[in-house]
């Protein structure tokens, strides 16, 4: 009788699905979020606005279009903020964090989606996507860090 042997090959790695993700501050310095549509994956959670890359995109076009469509306003500076690999059981996710510091528009949900400029010390009471648990910490770290430079 054959023997059936069990295939050793590891899984293979899930898609990784590259994201522009903007950290937009107001002159009060509140953050805004986005709540995800019910009907979508992880829905009713907040999520600071961007997207998925497009095909032939690089950050700085993600972000830039994913800001236009989503909230009507144009990008006219950010930096990087941090970078953030999370692994969901369908999907792997590299976020590609950007704090917007200068932008042309009142930020308007253009897509229907619940809008919220959030006081900082606040975030703790939003439910979030776990891999936006490192945004939110370091949100937390960059406001305490500017606070701390103007005293």
């Amino acid at each position: 009788m054959p023997s059936i042997e069990a295939s050793s090959k590891p899984a293979p790695p899930p898609q990784t699905v590259p994201v522009a993700v903007a950290v937009l501050v107001n002159a009060r310095g509140e953050v805004l979020l986005t709540r995800r549509h019910r009907e979508r994956q992880q829905g009713g959670l907040w999520e600071f606005p961007g997207g998925k890359f497009e095909a032939g995109e690089d950050v700085d076009a993600a972000l830039r279009r994913e800001l236009r469509e989503e909230l009507g306003v144009e990008v006219e500076a950010h930096e990087a903020l941090l970078s953030v690999t999370h692994d969901y059981p369908q999907r792997r996710v590299q976020l590609h964090v950007r704090r917007v510091s200068a932008y042309r528009g009142a930020a308007r949900p253009r897509e229907g989606q619940p809008m919220r400029w959030v006081a900082v010390h606040e975030l703790h009471r939003y439910t979030f996507p776990a891999a936006n648990a490192p945004i939110v910490q370091r949100v937390r770290e960059w406001v305490a860090a500017r606070s701390r430079a103007a005293d």
